[in-house]
């Protein structure tokens, strides 16, 4: 089949530029090397946030994009995207808090706020988030951002661009690629795709591509790794931290998967070639910074879990690695240089869909098939398709419809699917119609779903992507799933 558009990097920049040219009306392939927000785009801090902290880099222009991409995210997406009030103590010695109050007044109000509470004084010594922390936090701040879970933004995304006539291709890694008779060749393992233009996407790999389409990168690329770590749940209330640290930089403590805390992230130069993984380093650094607000100290001990992504951020010269822009290029080839090629350098998960808009609208002007308008900002994401209060609602009729499902299961799946919960849950009335049970609430019927609809095909694939119940299965568990999956 000849495609108008061929998108290489299954990310969540690669899924949202399918899913916006698709609905557009071109026919689009996407291809991935791996799964699905396989690399950076699972590996986030899980935030849709303006970023505060770049107010400091006087990147205005950045945060005001990110800040109104916020509520639009969460407006299309109010399953897997929910509001957080975050807590910013005050630390003496570090940044004042007339510049911190001040900071928040910009994220207030540069950004079109419409449905988030604003920001507000507190005291710890008052205040439900004080009681887990040390004495000596007084005066706080209580701001406004909101939670993705980043793997399933990417997955939706491409559940979208098919349902909208796209063909998705995970683990379809690029081999080749040659403008041939005014188009694009494109060579995979798995067989031959002409295209009529092309869009790098790959991330951390959008040079290599370039490379290997021949093409001279327009920018230089730095890449950051940044890990994580989690620890059962430090706290009970529902609010997350955002933490100064002696070095200048930040972290956060976010409530996570009910049971747990994540604490992150790092900022490290990373080298092509080396392990994507947190190092003993990293850890300890997480875990002291954690120790100087909490109670109970935090000892690499009580990770349960790590994981850290390579960040393609460009190279804007800055000297320390959180300094550097977060913000985003797009690279369209000359008209005289053949078949279109756009390139993508940078991005953060927040700014995914006006990136997608963006680089679409450039491409329109040289992709006749591109005849639709920009439309993405307003239409749900799959599961999606219910008002920003209908979260609770949802949970009431899924609760009511399937009485033998306890409410943390009742939450994950409504969190997880929305509206589309229904397609595999099927009118069960009980565990057993559901088939084999893999533990902590995930049946042989929702792992088919994932398998047949959404492009799982690894234990790897459905318990640290597409859910995040990896936390919660034993090792025998986990091997009984493999096993199902055939290996």
């Amino acid at each position: 089949m000849q495609f108008d558009l061929a998108v290489i990097g299954g990310g969540v920049n690669g899924a949202g530029i399918a899913r916006d040219a698709a609905g557009r009306g071109a026919r689009v392939l996407l291809l991935e090397a791996g799964d699905l927000a396989q690399g950076t785009s699972s590996a986030s801090t899980k935030l849709v946030h303006g970023g505060l902290r770049y107010l400091e880099h006087y990147e205005f222009a950045l945060v005001r994009e990110s800040l109104t991409e916020r509520e639009a995210l969460w407006a299309i997406a109010p399953h897997i995207i929910h509001p957080l009030r975050f807590v910013l103590p005050h630390v003496k010695g570090l940044r004042p808090r007339w510049l911190l109050r001040l900071g928040l007044f910009l994220y207030d109000h540069i950004g079109g706020r419409k449905h988030l509470p604003a920001t507000r004084s507190i005291n710890l010594h008052r205040h439900p988030a004080g009681a887990p922390l040390k004495g000596e936090f007084g005066p706080a701040f209580e701001y406004s951002d909101g939670w993705v879970d980043d793997a399933r933004l990417v997955v939706l995304n491409a559940l979208d661009a098919v349902a909208h006539g796209a063909e998705v291709h995970p683990r379809t890694p690029l081999t080749a690629a040659r403008r041939v008779d005014g188009g694009w060749e494109l060579e995979t393992p798995h067989g031959r795709f002409t295209a009529a233009a092309l869009v790098n996407a790959a991330g951390p790999a959008v040079l290599k591509v370039d490379g290997l389409l021949g093409e001279a990168p327009e920018y230089g690329m730095r890449l950051v790794r940044g890990s994580h770590i989690v620890v059962r749940k430090l706290f009970d209330h529902p609010y997350a931290y955002f933490f100064q640290l002696a070095d200048g930089r930040i972290f956060f403590a976010i409530p996570y998967e009910r049971d747990f805390t994540l604490i992150g992230t790092t900022d490290r130069d990373h080298t092509v070639g080396e392990p994507i993984v947190a190092s003993e380093e990293e850890i300890a650094y997480l875990c002291e910074g954690a120790s100087n607000y909490f109670k109970t100290p935090i000892t690499p001990a009580d990770v349960v879990w790590t994981y850290s992504g390579v960040r393609p951020l460009v190279d804007d010269g800055s000297g320390k690695p959180e300094s550097a822009t977060r913000g985003y290029r797009l690279d369209l080839s000359d008209k005289d240089a053949g078949a279109p090629l756009l390139s993508v350098y940078g991005g953060k998960i927040t700014t995914y869909r006006h990136l997608a808009e963006e680089a679409v609208d450039l491409m329109a002007a040289r992709l006749p098939a591109l005849t639709g308008k920009a439309w993405t900002r307003s239409r749900p994401l799959p599961g999606g398709d219910f008002p920003l209060d209908g979260l609770e609602p949802l949970k009431a009729t899924l609760t009511a419809r399937y009485p033998f499902l306890d409410a943390g299961t009742v939450d994950r799946i409504a969190r997880a699917y929305g509206t589309r919960a229904e397609r595999w849950l099927n009118g069960a009335e009980g565990w057993q119609a559901l088939g084999k049970s893999f533990g902590a609430g995930l049946t042989a019927a929702e792992v088919d779903f994932l398998r047949q609809e959404e492009w799982a095909a690894s234990a790897e694939d459905i318990l640290w992507r597409r859910t995040k119940l990896g936390l919660r299965l034993s090792a025998a568990e986990q091997k009984a799933l493999a096993d199902y999956l055939g290996g």
